[in-house]
């Protein structure tokens, strides 16, 4: 296999004018170009990492050819295109359009699959469809465009979350996914759990991601995610997501930090963002929590 292509040199192949890129944003492992294209007869080269069309203004008939065969459909805003990576496609099409692009790179579905199939994968193959139409889809790609624009605080954070929900949507409805040979089983020891406990605890500001915590432990992060879930009765992630909520509630309860400030300083993308997970897991908002509880002891233990 050749050279694979990066999302940012994409307009080598496809020129356009970018109306929004996320290049120096310091999201990890998650991409965003949106583009302004006029009509086109390209070639898009063998991508590197799984890329997601969404339609924003214009409708044009679309073809494509992918694997020998060509497909038609009428792309307007409401619509998707998926494109696997590592193929090259054949694409057509007349009228002026905007367009998002969202990437994801291979070590972060990988990780994914891994996590929530709790095995080894060794390769994920998304499908290749030129036209669908998924709420949800576009809901995510939505939200990851408006960070790229708004730029708020925790943005590397917020996005990733959006990108592994997606992703797991992905996973279950549009994808292949190739597993690799079950490891021996195990559980993460007293030792080691204390370490991750210790690890998160101090970073629980900042963006946390499996590959790290797996490093800690020296162990391959399917495996971690395996051993941590039988260890601690929940996946990494839901397990860092319930530490943030639960050093945000000692602080609502024990402080006087305004909700904006405790959100920054438990590691959420923002104040509504903690308001959602908050609300979710404890059926009641920041604010109405420390209402009912707060200034009843003297110090944020």
């Amino acid at each position: 296999m050749g050279a694979l292509t990066p999302p940012e040199d994409l307009p080598k192949w496809v020129p356009g004018e970018v109306l929004c890129a996320s290049d120096a944003l310091g999201w990890k492992n998650v991409f965003l170009r949106s583009y302004h294209y006029l009509g086109q007869d390209v070639i898009v080269p063998a991508m590197r990492d799984f890329m997601i069309v969404g339609y924003r203004l214009g409708a044009t008939p679309m073809q494509r050819r992918f694997d020998g065969q060509w497909s038609h459909a009428n792309c307007a805003p409401g619509a998707v295109s998926l494109l696997t990576r590592a193929e090259q496609s054949h694409w057509f099409w007349s009228e002026t359009i905007d367009v998002t692009h969202v990437y994801f790179a291979p070590e972060l579905v990988l990780d994914v699959a891994s996590e929530i199939m709790e095995r080894p994968i060794v390769d994920v193959t998304l499908a290749d469809v030129l036209h669908l139409e998924d709420p949800a889809i576009l809901f995510t790609m939505g939200a990851i465009a408006a960070e790229a624009q708004a730029q708020g605080l925790g943005g590397p954070l917020y996005v990733e979350t959006l990108a592994r929900g997606m992703i797991i949507h992905l996973l279950r409805r549009y994808a292949s996914v190739t597993p690799g040979r079950e490891l021996p089983g195990g559980r993460l020891d007293t030792r080691q759990k204390s370490r991750i406990d210790d690890y998160i605890d101090a970073h629980l500001d900042e963006a946390i991601d499996l590959k790290t915590l797996a490093e800690l432990v020296n162990l391959p992060a399917c495996a971690f995610a395996r051993q941590f879930k039988r260890a601690a009765g929940r996946a990494p992630y839901a397990y860092v997501i319930e530490r943030r909520l639960e050093r945000a509630q000692r602080l609502l309860a024990f402080s006087t930090l305004p909700i904006k400030d405790i959100s920054a300083r438990c590691g959420f993308a923002d104040q509504a963002h903690l308001t959602r997970l908050f609300l979710r897991s404890r059926d009641r908002t920041p604010a109405a929590f420390r209402k009912e509880f707060g200034r009843s002891a003297t110090s944020p233990a």
